[in-house]
């Protein structure tokens, strides 16, 4: 069993986004701060170029810097999201792999402990997509010599789901830690997700920003969410509970996070990122400046009911 199970068991790791300004250049100076600050606080690691960073829209040099800066920030483990650039122009599932192997091989590069895959899509409509999805894990193991996270994300942001019996081939791989579920409201895929590693000895990880207190019921024992990039405590308290057998602070804390869940995770849901944001800024971990997210959907009104429930929490 790699070390970094051990290690990272029982922690959040926040999946951070990438400060930007109005223009969509990534504001370095604010990302420095943000690093800083999250750095600080009780987490387990770090996830770059997650979703939430919008890792897949980044280019390779604004990549290898916002890894840089996150590296200079903190000793904690750092997991990198890779997969298929969205400026890259795919001819075909060889490319896609390909693609996917270079992005980890620059994360190897830059420091990172270990890198979390994006799901080929592609792969859920192929009759032999189970056996290919575990030979793309098993190359980007073996060509980047870093271990791996495995990522059951939702349809809506490009995923498909996992079966339980490709998770259990999964997280037989002597390079995976753990898979981790994104299934945004899948409450059934969540479940058969994490009983399939039961018995593995593997990071049960979950992602689940609105089933997260109930993912843990289920069986996760680590967390490495969105919901984290801001308001860090809100997940860690409810980790901390569970792990505790606190039961009635569990459901306080539950209480707290799925308030916050219910004003930033919700249709259109791609406007988390944006959310989040916000609530950095409430929060001071960024500047107003260095608040914008150019690659989700327009939000028109929204970003009082996120401060409203910010300030209710802390009142």
């Amino acid at each position: 069993m790699h070390p970094l199970v051990s290690q990272l068991r029982g922690s959040v790791l926040p999946a951070v986004f990438t400060p930007m300004d109005s223009a969509g250049v990534v504001a370095y100076d604010a990302l420095t701060a943000y690093a800083g600050a999250i750095a600080a606080q009780d987490v387990g690691g770090i996830a770059v170029w997650a979703h939430t960073g919008r890792g897949l829209y980044l280019s390779a040099a604004d990549r290898s810097k916002v890894l840089e800066t996150w590296r200079a920030a903190t000793d904690r483990p750092i997991v990198a999201g890779v997969g298929v650039p969205r400026s890259a122009s795919v001819d075909g599932l060889g490319e896609a792999i390909d693609l996917t192997v270079a992005m980890a091989l620059q994360a190897a590069d830059g420091g990172a402990d270990a890198v979390m895959v994006y799901p080929l899509a592609a792969l859920g409509e192929l009759p032999d997509g189970h056996a290919k999805a575990v030979e793309l894990h098993e190359r980007v193991a073996a060509e980047s010599g870093l271990p791996l996270v495995g990522f059951y994300l939702h349809g809506e942001a490009g995923g498909y789901p996992y079966s339980p019996e490709l998770i259990r081939d999964l997280l037989s791989l002597d390079a995976m830690l753990g898979v981790k579920t994104a299934t945004l409201d899948r409450a059934i895929g969540c479940q058969d997700a994490i009983w399939a590693g039961r018995d593995s000895g593997k990071l049960l990880i979950t992602g689940e920003d609105r089933m997260y207190g109930p993912s843990f019921m289920w069986g996760a024992d680590t967390a490495l969410v969105g919901i984290a990039a801001a308001q860090v405590e809100l997940s860690v308290a409810v980790l901390r509970a569970w792990s505790a057998g606190d039961a009635a602070q569990f459901v306080a804390a539950s209480d707290r996070l799925d308030r916050f869940a219910a004003v930033t995770f919700y249709a259109p849901i791609e406007g988390y990122v944006q959310r989040m944001i916000w609530a950095a800024v409430w929060e001071g971990l960024i500047p107003e400046e260095a608040a914008y997210d150019p690659y989700g959907p327009a939000l028109p009104a929204e970003r009082d009911a996120v401060i409203r429930c910010l300030e209710e929490l802390h009142q």
